[in-house]
């Protein structure tokens, strides 16, 4: 884990809440913290806590975990990943056991390309039924 940069993160959400034009006192009334707080983020005085990251990039309509990279919280490798699952799992166009078969094979190729250390990553479901899988969508009826 990077350490805490955060200047460089106050820099960033400044710029963002510039572009979507919003004053310090609406993006603090819309994330929830006070303004003094918010403005001391943004000189880098302050360590926000991930939550409060993620209440801003709610705010702001921005990745929470484009946030947490900016404040060294996560890798740019992981956050990357986190993204990637969470669009697989969003998707409504494929079932629960299709999303949970991509992301077996997504975790299979991360670890073959040695991106990922720790078995029985987060999005697996370890205890799903090892049944055959089907071009047509779903486990292959075995009876």
């Amino acid at each position: 884990m990077a350490s805490l940069n955060v200047g460089n993160l106050g820099e960033y959400l400044r710029e963002q809440r510039r572009s979507a034009q919003l004053s310090l006192r609406q993006l603090a009334d819309a994330a929830g913290v006070s303004n003094p707080y918010l403005s001391q983020i943004e000189r880098g005085l302050r360590k926000p806590s991930a939550e409060v990251l993620q209440q801003v990039a709610k705010a702001l309509r921005i990745s929470a975990e484009t946030l947490y990279v900016r404040a060294g919280i996560l890798d740019e490798r992981e956050r990357e990943e986190l993204e990637t699952r969470a669009v697989i799992l969003a998707d409504p166009s494929i079932n629960e056991r299709q999303k949970s078969v991509l992301l077996q094979i997504y975790a299979s190729f991360r670890k073959e390309n040695g991106l990922d250390d720790e078995p029985g990553a987060e999005g697996e479901d370890a205890s799903a039924p090892d049944a055959p899988f089907s071009p047509g969508g779903g486990a292959a009826d075995t009876a």
